[in-house]
Parts: C-alpha cells; sequence; structure tokens
C-alpha cells in the first residue's frame, strides 16, 4: 500500500506522454534526414543522431556512476535525490538502443560514420583504408565483429547495472527489509570499475575511433569527467523543477543544494585537469599521429590561419571552464536555487557543445587543396538537426523519468538513511 509520498498525488507524472511524443518527433525527423544523408554518402545527419545519443548516455552513464558511488560511501545526503536517479536510469540501455546500436549494427551506417570499417574508404593521402598499415596494426581491436560485440556488450552491461540497482532498491519500497541495502553495496563495489571500464571503452569506440588514426589514453578519464558534469547538471535541474511542486517539494532543501554546488565546483576543475593534461601531453610529444587532432580544430590547412572550430576551443576554456569554475567558488552560488540552476544550465549546454567538438571535425578527402583534405565546418544547415536529434532523445529521457515515477514510490522511505537524508543539513 502506497504512502503519502505516492506518485498518483503528483499530476507532473501525467505529462509523460507529451514528452514521449516530443522524443518520438525528434528522432523521426533526425533518422529520416539520417537515411537521406546515406543515399547522399553525406555522413554530418548521422553524426546529428549520434552527438545527440550519446550527450544523454552521457548524462545517463554520469548518473549511473553517482548512484554507485553514493551507494559505497553511504551518503548521508544521498537518498530523497538518489531516487529520482533510479527512475530515470532505464533511459540509458534504451538511448542505446535507439541511437548507437542502429549505426553499428546496419553497414552502410557503420561505413559512413566509423571510416575505419569500410575498406574502400579513400584517406586524404590517397589511399584506402584497406591498405593502410596504421589499421592494419590496429586490427586486433579495431575489426567488425569484435566492435559490434562491444557495442551490444555495453547495452547489457549497463542495462544489468541498471536493473539490479533498481530491483533492489525497490523491493526495499515493498518489504521493508535493510538487508536490501547491503546488496546494494555489494552490487555498487562491483559496479563502479566495471562501469569505468565500459564507459572507458564506450568513448573510445564512438568517439575516439571517428578519427582512428588519433589515439589518448586519458580519453576514457575526460568521457568520466564530462559525464558526472553533465548528470550533476541534470540533477540540479530536475530537484529545482520538482522542489518547486513537485515530490521533493518541502523536502530538497539548502543544504542538499549545497552538496551539489561543491560536486559541480570539483568535477569542473577535474574536468579541466584531464583536459588540459591530454592536450599538453599531446603538445610536448608532438607526434604527428596525436596532434593532427588538435590541429583540424586549431587552423585553416591552407592559410595556417585560426579556422571556425578556434572559436569552440576557446568557448570550451572559457566558458565552460572558467565561467563555471568563478562562479562556483562563491557560497551563496551552492546554496540560492536560482544561481545554482543557471550555472547548471550552463554546464549542461557546455557538454554539448564539448561532445560536438569531439565528434563533428574530421579530415574529408579533397584532392583540390594542398593538403588532399578539408575539415569540416561547424556553421552547416544541419545544426536543427543536431537540436532535433537532443530534443528527441531528450523527450524519451523525461518520459521514461515521468512513466517510472508514476509506478513506483518517488521517496524511497524504507531506506536506513532516509530520515538522515531528509534532515541534512550542512
Amino acid at each position: 500500500m502506497r504512502d503519502s509520498s505516492s506518485p498518483s498525488a503528483h499530476p507532473i507524472t501525467a505529462h509523460w506522454k507529451k514528452f514521449l511524443v516530443i522524443g518520438l518527433i525528434g528522432l523521426g525527423v533526425s533518422w529520416f534526414f539520417a537515411f537521406q544523408g546515406m543515399l547522399e554518402h553525406n555522413h554530418r545527419p548521422l553524426l546529428s543522431v549520434l552527438v545527440g545519443g550519446l550527450f544523454w548516455v552521457s548524462v545517463l552513464i554520469g548518473l549511473l556512476m553517482l548512484t554507485m558511488i553514493t551507494r559505497v560511501f553511504d551518503a548521508g545526503w544521498a537518498p530523497v535525490i538518489r531516487r529520482s536517479w533510479e527512475l530515470v536510469l532505464p533511459a540509458l540501455p534504451l538511448v542505446l538502443l535507439l541511437s548507437v546500436v542502429p549505426m553499428a549494427l546496419l553497414p552502410k551506417f557503420r561505413h559512413l560514420l566509423w571510416d575505419w570499417t569500410d575498406a574502400s574508404h579513400l584517406l586524404p593521402n590517397g589511399h584506402e583504408v584497406g591498405h593502410d598499415p596504421i589499421l592494419q596494426a590496429k586490427s586486433w581491436f579495431l575489426n567488425e565483429n569484435f566492435f559490434l560485440g562491444r557495442i551490444l556488450g555495453y547495452v547489457f552491461i549497463l542495462g544489468g547495472l541498471v536493473w539490479a540497482l533498481r530491483k533492489w532498491s525497490f523491493a526495499q519500497d515493498t518489504d521493508r527489509t535493510a538487508g536490501h541495502t547491503h546488496r546494494l553495496h555489494a552490487i555498487s563495489a562491483v559496479g563502479i570499475p566495471l562501469g569505468a571500464v565500459t564507459l572507458t571503452m564506450l568513448a573510445f569506440d564512438c568517439l575516439m575511433a571517428l578519427s582512428y588514426h588519433w589515439f589518448s589514453t586519458m580519453y576514457g578519464v575526460w568521457f568520466f569527467a564530462l559525464s558526472i558534469r553533465l548528470a550533476l547538471a541534470f540533477t540540479v535541474i530536475i530537484t529545482y523543477r520538482l522542489s518547486h511542486g513537485g515530490w521533493l517539494d518541502g523536502i530538497f532543501n539548502q543544504a542538499h543544494r549545497h552538496v551539489l554546488g561543491c560536486l559541480m565546483l570539483a568535477f569542473t576543475v577535474f574536468w579541466a585537469y584531464i583536459s588540459f593534461s591530454q592536450y599538453f601531453l599531446i603538445y610536448t610529444a608532438n607526434i604527428p599521429e596525436e596532434t593532427y587532432w588538435y590541429n583540424i580544430r586549431e587552423f585553416d590547412s591552407i592559410t595556417g590561419l585560426k579556422n571556425q572550430w578556434w572559436s569552440v576551443s576557446m568557448y570550451l576554456i572559457f566558458g565552460f571552464f572558467l565561467l563555471p569554475f568563478l562562479i562556483l567558488l562563491f557560497y551563496r552560488t551552492k546554496i540560492i536555487a536560482g544561481r545554482l540552476l543557471s550555472v547548471a544550465g550552463l554546464i549542461f549546454f557546455g557538454g554539448l557543445v564539448d561532445l560536438w567538438f569531439n565528434a563533428v571535425p574530421r579530415q574529408i578527402a579533397d584532392k583540390s587543396g594542398p593538403e588532399g583534405f578539408i575539415v569540416a565546418p561547424f556553421l552547416t544547415p544541419h545544426l536543427f538537426l543536431d537540436l532535433a536529434a537532443l530534443l528527441g532523445f531528450g523527450g524519451i529521457v523525461i518520459a521514461v523519468f515521468l512513466r517510472g515515477a508514476s509506478r513506483h514510490e518517488t521517496i524511497p522511505v524504507h531506506d536506513p538513511r532516509i530520515l538522515e537524508s531528509i534532515n541534512y543539513h550542512e
């Protein structure tokens, strides 16, 4: 029998169908143009689907890691917030199934997006991918069968972790057994390293392999830092809404905001540290197979002057790192709901730009230029497809969240630390 925290008492959950419609429309538009692009051998519409899907995948992976981390550390502030994470987590394997999986399974999509899977693809040096010695040296990892197996493995591993964490957490709502908490600790202790390896390999396969000549051993850590930043920003946004007329009204307090603000500051610094370290090490080593990735994002191959992507990189430095960092240094930013919400919005948008910056620029073979290639520009008509994919997958995520809230308890009233969480103070 449900108590006063029953989700049926909150009319906000009734809007899940509206978000589902928005999501389906956005995905329909995105995939329609992706198929059109395939017929025209244009990879850019497919990149829109990839970036939109991976953006929400990164948010959800961050939420999954935060769920397990707060379980392992038995964080007393977390239970009232963690239940909202658990409600939205089923969207993680779903978004993967709607984005990355069909791209990997369908050969024409796969060959168009990941050059190394198409042996006849022409490289800027005039050679075909099938005769590329760099790919041949990496063939133990970059081969299509292993690639497809890994992509499907990510769905099963992440989906399995989500299932296990939700099963025992929701079971505690009905049988009131504290032993479920111990099971969840054990699952999280195993799930954290497993999730870390999975998100690292996912970043390698879906993003780093878009330019398969390039490599960075720090790429998985960058993706982890980005995912946690986005997850925290998402948490601030949804808790703001749910504490104003939702099921967290009167429960989510200033101390909870302070914790989230402190974590946002910490991972803003961590993201900057990893991003700078990667750039600094590649710049110092000055190896052509590594430096070209940054060169095409900074310089025009013909004139040697700064290109369009240079301004995007400057935004990431000053808009995605420095501005949130400086604002979050102030105590009042962390405790005043409106200010923290504004910073969360900055980080949410900046995270999308960061993923876009990593995925979209690429060398396109063009014999008319002296370098034999051109760099894909960012000011293109396809920007509306980026927005459509973002809204499409976002609509699905919010629909899953609200649908889950209408079927399960929104406050884990039998969690051993629920009273500590509700009465949490600085």
